[in-house]
């Protein structure tokens, strides 16, 4: 198909705004992703206007292992990571993820639904997170190993989600109230925990609670 005099006038129109300022239009936009393929101006435009963002969710957007990892690499601010329900993320994306600089900084990290993550990708992350706050892991097949990871390196611990994660027991999550001080809330709700665990940590940790039933508190 012949490209018409006035789309190529357009193209060229466009093409002329500065990257910051493209920047600034592209954070009101819905797809990143496809915005970084149209031209490199366009790709240099997206990165700065993801190196602004301090909270990252991918409700709406197609991911994969690859995108996920080109738009978190380049989010230097961000502090709020949330990727949850993208069934088409991996134990390998997370992996890639792990390594990029802005994981040290993260206070919260959403990983709910992700029904093809285990301890494989998730372990790696939580070695670097050593910043976070929040975790949610619900929905997702982690086992203790990523509660020894979490309990060993995210002291500022204050809340985690483990909605039907029903490969943790009772030895990991005991491990991550001990040793995360500043916990203040567990959400146990589908787990094998017995229903007296709450009960056991009462007298120890009063400000802490545990949920074991009832709806989940997404974060």
């Amino acid at each position: 198909m012949k490209i018409s005099d006035q789309n190529l006038e357009e193209e060229a129109e466009i093409n002329r705004l500065p990257v910051d300022l493209l920047a600034r239009i592209f954070l009101i936009h819905t797809e990143l992703t496809l915005v970084s393929g149209v031209c490199k101006k366009w790709r240099e435009a997206m990165k700065v206007c993801i190196s602004s963002k301090k909270s990252i969710k991918f409700a709406g957007f197609k991911m994969n292992d690859q995108s996920t990892a080109f738009v978190v690499r380049h989010a230097y601010s961000l502090k709020e990571l949330d990727i949850s329900f993208h069934w088409e993320i991996s134990d390998d994306g997370l992996c890639q993820i792990s390594l990029e600089s802005c994981i040290t900084n993260l206070t919260s990290i959403s990983l709910w639904g992700i029904t093809r993550i285990g301890d494989r990708g998730v372990v790696p992350l939580m070695i670097r997170a050593k910043s976070l706050e929040h975790l949610n892991v619900g929905g997702t097949f982690i086992s203790d190993d990523t509660l020894y990871a979490v309990a060993d390196n995210c002291p500022h611990l204050k809340s985690l989600v483990l909605w039907s994660c029903y490969r943790v027991t009772e030895k990991g999550v005991e491990y991550v109230i001990r040793k995360c001080r500043k916990l203040e809330w567990v959400n146990a709700w589908g787990t094998k925990l017995p229903f007296t665990f709450s009960a056991a940590f009462r007298t120890l940790y009063p400000s802490l609670r545990i949920n074991q039933g009832g709806f989940l508190l997404h974060i």
